[in-house]
C-alpha cells in the first residue's frame, strides 16, 4: 500500500493534472450556468488570498463561495457535486496541501524571486502550450472554443481573478487600513495584482531553453513578478494589523415620551430615562 504525501508535500505535476481533472469533471457535470471553476490556476489564486487576508476564513464559509454560492449561503460546496466520496478527499487532501505549501512560503524571508523559498504560483502559460501545438491540432482547438488562440487567458490571469473575487467577496475584511501609509501600500499591492487581469499585448518572449514557445512578454514577467511581491506585502500587514474591528452602531436613544425599552410599559422619561 502507497504510503499517502505528508500535509506539507509541495504538489507536484500529477497532483495538479487531478485538481483540474476534479475541476473539470465538477464543472461538466454542474451545468453552463453554475460557477464552478474549471480551472486550477483560478483556485490557487482564490487560495493564495485567502492566506494574504486579515482574518482565517473557514473552509465552511469560503468552499460555497469558491463554487458558486455567494458568501453567507451557509456550509457546503454551492454547485459543486462531487462524484463520490472518493473524489472529493482526494480533493480536499491536495487543497490542503497546496494551503500549507503556500502558507509556508508566504511566511519565508524571501528578498529574491529566484530564491526556491518564493511562493511559486500556479499560473499556466496556455498562449504558449497552443503556440506549440501542430497546425491541425491548433485548428481543432480553436475550432472547439470558437475564438482566436491569441484570445486565451493571459499567464496570471485567472490566478488574480481568484485573488480578487475573494477580495469582493469579503470586502470589509480587505478595506485599507485607516493609517496613511499602510492604506496607499494596502491598495498598491491589490492593484499590482489586478494589473495580471490586463491582456498581455507585447510581443512574447523567445522560447525556453528546452526550445518551448513561451507566449508572454517581457512585460508581463515583470507584471507577474511585481503581483508575487504584492502577495508578501498584503500577507504581512494583515499579520501586523490583525482582524478588522466590527463597527458597534449605538441604538439611537427613545423620545422622551416614547415607551421605554426595557418593556416596564412606562415612559421613558418615567423610567430608565429619569436619571439620564
Amino acid at each position: 500500500m502507497d504510503t499517502p504525501p505528508p500535509p506539507t508535500a509541495a504538489l507536484t505535476d500529477d497532483d495538479y493534472d487531478t485538481l483540474n481533472d476534479i475541476l473539470h469533471d465538477l464543472a461538466t457535470r454542474a451545468g453552463d450556468e453554475a460557477q464552478v471553476p474549471d480551472d486550477w490556476e483560478y483556485c490557487d489564486g482564490f487560495l493564495t488570498a485567502l492566506l494574504c487576508s486579515r482574518r482565517l476564513v473557514m473552509p465552511s464559509e469560503y468552499f460555497p463561495v469558491l463554487f458558486g454560492a455567494g458568501p453567507g449561503s451557509g456550509p457546503g460546496f454551492g454547485a459543486a457535486a462531487f462524484r463520490d466520496e472518493a473524489q472529493l478527499q482526494t480533493f480536499l487532501q491536495l487543497w490542503m496541501r497546496r494551503w500549507n505549501e503556500i502558507a509556508q512560503a508566504l511566511q519565508q524571508p524571501v528578498e529574491m524571486l529566484d530564491d526556491p523559498r518564493t511562493l511559486q504560483p500556479c499560473w499556466h502559460d496556455l498562449r504558449g502550450w497552443a503556440m506549440g501545438l501542430g497546425a491541425d491540432e491548433r485548428q481543432q482547438l480553436q475550432d472547439a472554443l470558437g475564438h482566436p488562440l491569441d484570445e486565451l487567458p493571459p499567464i496570471g490571469q485567472l490566478w488574480a481573478l481568484g485573488f480578487l473575487d475573494v477580495v469582493a467577496a469579503w470586502q470589509d475584511d480587505w478595506k485599507p487600513p485607516r493609517e496613511r501609509e499602510l492604506a496607499e501600500a494596502w491598495k498598491g499591492a491589490l492593484a499590482d495584482i489586478a494589473a495580471l487581469l490586463d491582456d498581455d499585448t507585447e510581443a512574447p518572449l523567445p522560447p525556453d531553453d528546452d526550445g518551448q514557445p513561451v507566449g508572454y512578454s517581457e512585460r508581463r514577467l515583470e507584471v507577474m513578478g511585481e503581483a508575487i511581491w504584492a502577495a508578501y506585502a498584503l500577507h504581512d500587514m494583515a499579520r501586523e494589523l490583525g482582524a478588522p474591528v466590527a463597527t458597534v452602531r449605538k441604538a439611537p436613544e427613545p423620545g422622551r415620551n416614547d415607551p421605554c425599552p426595557c418593556g416596564s410599559g412606562k415612559k421613558y422619561k418615567k423610567c430608565c430615562g429619569a436619571a439620564a
